[in-house]
C-alpha cells in the first residue's frame, strides 16, 4: 500500500475513533462527566419522640384572695413578695353599713336582755309571767344569733391570707370597687413549681407519670429546662379537646411564677439508632455511595425530626449516603461527590454552643436524649455529630441539650399546625 493510502486509512479510522467518542460521550455521559452530588454521613445517636404542649408555671400550692361581696377597698397591705401567715390581714372592704346594724342589733340585745332579767325574777308568780319568760328567752336567743351573723357578715369584708405561703401578686388600689370577680391576691409558697400544660385529646394516651420533659421559654432562650410529669387529669376538656398534664419543676429551675412555656414530654427513647437528615430518605430508601457509584438500599423510617429521621436497615454507621436523594439517579450511576459531612470528633469537655440553633424544632425529635454520660446532638444542617458529656447532677447545661431541645420545639409546633389543619 502507498504511503498516501496509508495516511488516508489512518485518518479514517481516526475520524470513526472520534465518532465512537463521541458517541459513547452522548450514550454514556455520566462515565466521562458523572454527576457532582452531596451526601452525609450516617451516624448512630440517640433518638427520642416528644409530645408538644404549652404551659405556664405555677406554684404547687397556692390559692386567690377574692372579695364575697362587691363593697369599695378601704385598706390593701403593700406586701407582695412578703411571707404572710394563714388567717393574716391583708385588706378591707367598707364596712360602715354592716357596722351601723350591728349596733342597732347590740342596742335591741341590751333591752332584750333586760327584759328577759325581768320576767326571770317573775317567772314563778303565776301561769303568765312563766310564758312571759319564755318568750323574752325565745327573742333574746334570736337576738344573739342575729348579732353573730351580722359579725360573720363584716368579718366576710376583711381580706385574710388563705394559707402560709408569700403574697406572690397583688391587684387593686384602695378606693376601687371590687367584687367576687376581681382577684386581689394570690398566696402560696413559692416553692416547689410545676408546669400546668394542655396536650391534645389525640396524644394524651401516651403521656404517662414519671416521664421526663424539655421546656422552652423565650426568656432563657439558650438553655434546656427540664421537669417530670407528676400529674394528669382523669377529665378532659371537650371544648378545648385538651387534657390537664402538671409537671414538677427541679427547684433550681430558673423559671418564674406566670412564665408560659412550650413542654415537649418524651414518651419514646432510643439510646442508640442510625440517623439521616430527612432529605435523604426518598421512598423508604437511601442511596449509598461505594467506589463512586450509587446503591438503592430499602430502609424502614423509624422515628422522624424535623431535620433527621432514624432508618432501620442495612445501612451501618459512618455509611455515605446522598443528601438530598436523587430519584433521577439510577442504581450502578457513577458520581462525584462534591461534600461529605463526617462526624465530629468528641469534645473533651461540656460546652456551650457559641451559636446555637435560635429557631425551635418538633415532635416527635430526631436528636439526643440528654443524660448522664455521653450524649450527641445532630448539627442543623448535616448529619454531623457533635458529642458532649454531661452530668445530670450538674447545673451544667451542655450544647447538645439544646440542640435536642430546639429540634423537639420544632418538630412539635408542626404537629400542632398538622392537627389543626385537619380539624
Amino acid at each position: 500500500m502507498s504511503s498516501r493510502g496509508m495516511v488516508w486509512s489512518g485518518s479514517v479510522l481516526a475520524v470513526l475513533a472520534i465518532a465512537a467518542v463521541a458517541g459513547a460521550y452522548l450514550i454514556y455521559p455520566d462515565f466521562f462527566h458523572p454527576p457532582t452530588v452531596t451526601t452525609a454521613v450516617a451516624i448512630r445517636a440517640p433518638v427520642s419522640e416528644a409530645i408538644y404542649g404549652t404551659g405556664t408555671v405555677e406554684p404547687e400550692r397556692w390559692a386567690k384572695v377574692v372579695p364575697v361581696q362587691r363593697r369599695r377597698l378601704v385598706e390593701l397591705c403593700r406586701c407582695e413578695g412578703q411571707a404572710v401567715k394563714a388567717g393574716q390581714v391583708l385588706g378591707r372592704q367598707d364596712d360602715a353599713e354592716e357596722r351601723s346594724a350591728l349596733h342597732q342589733l347590740e342596742i335591741n340585745n341590751e333591752q332584750l336582755e333586760r327584759d328577759l332579767n325581768r320576767a326571770l325574777r317573775d317567772r314563778d308568780k303565776s301561769e303568765a309571767t312563766k310564758t312571759e319568760y319564755e318568750q323574752r328567752s325565745t327573742q333574746f336567743e334570736e337576738s344573739k344569733s342575729r348579732i353573730n351573723a351580722q359579725k360573720v357578715r363584716l368579718d366576710a369584708l376583711v381580706l385574710r391570707a388563705p394559707l402560709d405561703g408569700m403574697v406572690l401578686r397583688r391587684d387593686g388600689e384602695v378606693g376601687e370597687i371590687v367584687g367576687p370577680t376581681d382577684v386581689l391576691f394570690w398566696v402560696g409558697p413559692p416553692a416547689p413549681m410545676q408546669v400546668v400544660a394542655e396536650i391534645n385529646e389525640e396524644e394524651i394516651t401516651r403521656i404517662a407519670v414519671g416521664q421526663k420533659a424539655f421546656l422552652r421559654s423565650e426568656a432563657f432562650s439558650t438553655q434546656a429546662l427540664r421537669a417530670t410529669v407528676s400529674q394528669i387529669t382523669p377529665k378532659g376538656d371537650p371544648t378545648r379537646k385538651a387534657f390537664r398534664v402538671y409537671l414538677l419543676l427541679p427547684r433550681d429551675t430558673p423559671l418564674r411564677i406566670g412564665m408560659t412555656v412550650e413542654v415537649n414530654i418524651i414518651y419514646r427513647e432510643k439510646t442508640a439508632a442510625i440517623v439521616v437528615p430527612n432529605e435523604a430518605v426518598s421512598g423508604n430508601a437511601v442511596q449509598v455511595v461505594s467506589n463512586g457509584k450509587i446503591e438503592r438500599v430499602s430502609v424502614t423510617v423509624g422515628i422522624r425530626g424535623s431535620r433527621n429521621v432514624e432508618i432501620i436497615g442495612n445501612v451501618p454507621k459512618d455509611t455515605t449516603v446522598l443528601s438530598p436523594a436523587r430519584a433521577d439517579l439510577a442504581d450502578g450511576t457513577r458520581v462525584h461527590v462534591e461534600n461529605v459531612n463526617v462526624p465530629a470528633k468528641p469534645a473533651p469537655e461540656p460546652a456551650v454552643d457559641a451559636t446555637p440553633d435560635p429557631s425551635p424544632s418538633s415532635t416527635p425529635s430526631s436528636g439526643p436524649a440528654p443524660g448522664p454520660g455521653p450524649s450527641a446532638a445532630l448539627d442543623r444542617n448535616s448529619a454531623t455529630v457533635v458529642t458532649s458529656s454531661v452530668d445530670a447532677d450538674n447545673a451544667v447545661i451542655s450544647s447538645a441539650i439544646s440542640a435536642h431541645v430546639d429540634s423537639v420545639v420544632n418538630d412539635a409546633r408542626r404537629n400542632v399546625g398538622k392537627y389543626s389543619a385537619t380539624r
